[in-house]
C-alpha cells in the first residue's frame, strides 16, 4: 500500500483528508508576531480581519524536514511506501524540505513536485489516493500524476494584485497595471509559476472569461473534472460559474475555500477553478 502525504496548500478539508486517507502537513503563516499552522491555528477570516485592524502583512513558511520525517515514520508503520506530493517548488520551499527528509528512508518515500497549488494539488492527492486503494504501483501512480500535470489548468482572478506583489509572486509594474481602469487580471499556474493569462474590464467580464476558458478546455480535452475555489464570501460567484457551466460535461468536485497560506498571497476576493482530465 502507498500512503499519500501532501501539505496544507492542497486546501483539502479535514473531512476529505480523513475520507481519502491523505495526511496533510501544515505550512505556517507568520502574523501578528506569532507563527500559526495553516488550517489549524488560523483561517483567511482571521487573516483579513487582522489586516483591517492594522496588523502587518503576513508571511509564510514551509514545514521543516523534521516535521516531514515524523509524518513519514508514522505512515510507514502501516504502509509499504509513501508518496509525498507538494506545492510547486517555484512557489515554496516545501518540496525541498520533503526531499531532505526523504533521504533517511531508504527509498521508501517518493517526493513529487505537483507543479501547482491549492486544489490543483488537492485533486492530484485524491487521484493518488484512489490509485493506492486500487493497488496501483508507485511507478504507475507517478506516471499518471505526471500526465495530469501536463494537462491540468488553473484560472483565477483576484480583487487586487497587491498581495501577490507584496509576497514577491509578481512584479510591481504588473500590480500597478491591474489597478488601472478597473482591469481584472486573469491568472494561471503554468510550469509551477503564477503567470498572466489575460485581463478583463471589470469583475463580470473576468468571471465570463474564466467560464469560457473552462468550456474551451472541455472541448479540447474531453471529459473533465472541475473544482471551484474562492476566499470567504465568494460562494455566490462560484454558484454563478457552476450554473453557467451546467451541461458542459464536467464532473463537479465541489467548492473549496483557500486556506490561510494561499489567502496570504492571493488576498480577499479571489476565485477561480481547477480543471483536469477525468482519466
Amino acid at each position: 500500500m502507498i500512503a499519500i502525504v501532501t501539505d496544507s496548500t492542497s486546501d483539502l478539508t479535514p473531512e476529505e483528508q480523513q475520507h481519502y486517507f491523505v495526511v496533510s502537513v501544515p505550512l505556517y503563516v507568520l502574523f501578528g508576531g506569532e507563527m500559526h499552522r495553516d488550517g489549524l491555528d488560523i483561517t483567511p477570516t482571521d487573516l483579513f480581519k487582522g489586516l483591517r485592524e492594522g496588523k502587518k502583512t503576513p508571511s509564510t513558511s514551509q514545514p521543516s524536514p523534521a516535521e516531514f520525517a515524523r509524518v513519514y515514520s508514522a505512515a510507514l508503520e502501516t504502509a509499504d511506501e509513501v508518496l509525498s506530493l507538494h506545492i510547486s517548488g517555484q512557489l515554496s520551499g516545501t518540496v525541498g524540505s520533503a526531499r531532505l527528509a526523504a533521504q533517511d528512508f531508504g527509498g521508501r518515500v517518493t517526493v513529487m513536485d505537483s507543479q501547482t497549488v491549492t486544489m490543483g494539488l488537492g485533486m492530484q492527492a485524491v487521484r493518488a489516493a484512489h490509485m493506492s486503494k486500487a493497488g496501483r504501483s508507485m511507478a504507475e501512480t507517478v506516471a499518471a500524476l505526471e500526465q495530469v500535470q501536463r494537462n491540468a489548468a488553473i484560472r483565477f482572478t483576484v480583487d487586487t494584485l497587491d498581495f501577490l506583489r507584496m509576497n514577491g509572486r509578481i512584479g510591481g509594474a504588473a500590480a500597478l497595471l491591474g489597478g488601472l481602469l478597473n482591469i481584472k487580471p486573469i491568472l494561471a499556474v503554468r510550469g509551477g509559476k503564477v503567470e498572466a493569462a489575460g485581463r478583463a474590464r471589470g469583475a463580470r467580464k473576468a468571471q465570463a472569461e474564466i467560464v469560457q476558458f473552462a468550456r474551451d478546455y472541455v472541448a479540447h480535452n474531453g471529459p473533465t473534472r472541475v473544482c471551484f475555489m474562492c476566499t470567504d464570501g465568494g460562494e455566490a460567484t462560484l454558484e454563478e460559474m457552476r450554473a453557467a457551466l451546467r451541461g458542459s460535461g464536467m464532473e463537479d468536485f465541489g467548492n473549496h475555500k483557500f486556506g490561510a497560506v494561499i489567502a496570504t498571497h492571493a488576498g480577499p476576493g479571489t476565485y477561480g477553478l481547477v480543471l483536469e482530465p477525468q482519466n
